[in-house]
């Protein structure tokens, strides 16, 4: 990650609070659901300075209809999301209680070997439960 200045921190967290997903989600049907940081856009080049920036990966996506435009969706997920995060969250307005949670809460109810308690796997589904609901419209 390049080190952002104060103006491309609030830019990003502008980009992320209109354009973006800020959530706990599985990669993989076996694991426990992790931090994931996205922006979906129709403009490559602004998803690709977030790139050249953060890190992260670009994906196309299917249009829906012959009639659309193409569209693209950067993302970053775990310790880098984490990261972003706590760089950018003073600057977050819509989506600065879902930083919050993620950047204080999550490694406090994620195992590092992914060996869960019960205690521990009900306090990261709660976590879950409450970034799902912050994301609810």
């Amino acid at each position: 990650m390049i080190p952002l200045d104060e103006v491309e921190k609030a830019y990003l967290a502008g980009i992320i609070d209109g354009e973006g997903t800020v959530t706990l989600m599985k990669h993989h049907k076996n694991e426990t659901p992790t931090p994931y940081v996205s922006v979906a856009n129709n403009n490559l080049g602004l998803l690709q300075w977030i790139k050249n920036r953060i890190g992260g990966t670009i994906c196309s996506k299917k249009k829906r209809l012959p009639h659309h435009n193409d569209s693209y969706a950067w993302s970053v997920r775990q310790d880098r999301a984490i990261r972003l995060l706590n760089e950018i969250k003073s600057y977050l307005i819509i989506k600065r209680p879902q930083a919050d949670l993620i950047t204080e809460q999550y490694k406090l109810v994620t195992h590092r070997a992914g060996k869960y308690t019960v205690e521990m796997l009900n306090g990261k589904m709660k976590l879950v439960a409450e970034i799902r609901k912050l994301n609810q419209r």
